[in-house]
């Protein structure tokens, strides 16, 4: 995911003709979410069931690191208007909080640069701060079913297509990783075991999403806002080491793994973070679990958090 990612990003800045396809990034997702749904076995879905506390706590968290982060964007650009820093600031998926800021009015540009970049940097120094670290395998969890079985692949893609297109017809946010997700852990949760997913699938997932991330960046990007991109790459790096902290703080209270919490509850995607705990066997249900349940908490939570106004507050 890294390399095609940075090559891409490159070579989009410097004016290549650099696109994604919609359609594989799509297939890349449904990949991810089958790939992660197959770590969901009975044991495991106890045990992340038992982190539910601990996982609240983590939705708290995105929510208290996001308001920071508007903060921080808003006293560096007091003119900008409050609704571009707020669902630029926001620890949730870029697509949906660019489609919420053009209902409230905010400049979707800044807000879809500023998710971009947020992205771009944790993808590339957690994965590097893990390996640097020595955490690989520290975690490690296992799919439920190791072997690939044509015919079970075959009614696991049906099953999950049928979840993501019911997702998609309700209009509910990113159908292709959490329809599939559902189904499949759905399937595991259950004991049903039809096939493994193909490494060559989950490596091609990998490069399709990271081809979609760096595609968003073209020659104009860098410079058309420079001081707003160097204001959220700061406020990056300040959440990554927040969340370090409060990762640490978390393993502690609840026994987990620092890595694990660590890639848990950084501000990244949910796909981004799930993959690098799947390459680094770093307790991937976990991952997810926490990942899934405050991309959903955010989403709902982040407009009507918006349009909240304390008693005696300016609007600007």
């Amino acid at each position: 995911m890294i390399g095609p990612l940075l090559f891409s990003a490159l070579g989009g800045v410097l004016g290549a003709p650099v696109a994604a396809s919609s359609r594989l990034r799509n297939a890349g997702q449904w990949a991810i979410g089958v790939a992660l749904g197959l770590y969901f076995t009975p044991v495991v879905g106890a045990q992340v069931l038992a982190q539910a506390p601990a996982i609240g706590v983590g939705v708290l968290w995105a929510l208290g690191l996001g308001w920071a982060f508007h903060r921080w964007l808003a006293w560096t650009h007091p003119a900008e208007h409050r609704a571009t820093t707020w669902f630029a600031a926001a620890i949730g998926g870029a697509s949906e909080m660019a489609v919420m800021a053009d209902r409230a009015g905010a400049q979707v540009d800044r807000v879809a640069a500023a998710h971009s970049l947020r992205v771009l940097i944790v993808v590339i120094s957690v994965p590097f701060a893990m390996l640097w670290t020595g955490a690989h395998g520290a975690d490690p969890s296992t799919p439920a079913a190791l072997a690939v079985d044509p015919h079970g692949l075959a009614v696991m893609a049906v099953l999950t297509l049928a979840g993501v297109a019911l997702m998609h017809r309700l209009r509910l946010p990113n159908p292709f990783v959490l329809g599939a997700l559902a189904v499949t852990s759905a399937l595991t949760l259950g004991g049903v075991e039809l096939s493994a997913l193909p490494r060559w699938a989950t490596n091609a997932a990998q490069l399709c999403i990271g081809v979609s991330l760096g595609a968003r960046f073209t020659p104009g990007f860098a410079r058309a806002a420079p001081r707003w991109l160097g204001a959220v790459a700061v406020g990056t790096v300040g959440m990554l080491l927040l969340s370090a902290g409060f990762a640490w703080a978390l393993a502690w209270a609840i026994d987990l793994h620092p890595a694990t919490a660590v890639l848990a509850t950084s501000p990244g995607g949910i796909a981004e973070m799930a993959i690098t705990a799947k390459v680094l066997q770093l307790g991937v249900p976990t991952v997810t679990a926490f990942h899934v349940v405050r991309y959903v908490a955010v989403l709902l939570l982040t407009g009507p958090l918006y349009r909240f106004r304390p008693a005696g507050s300016a609007s600007p």
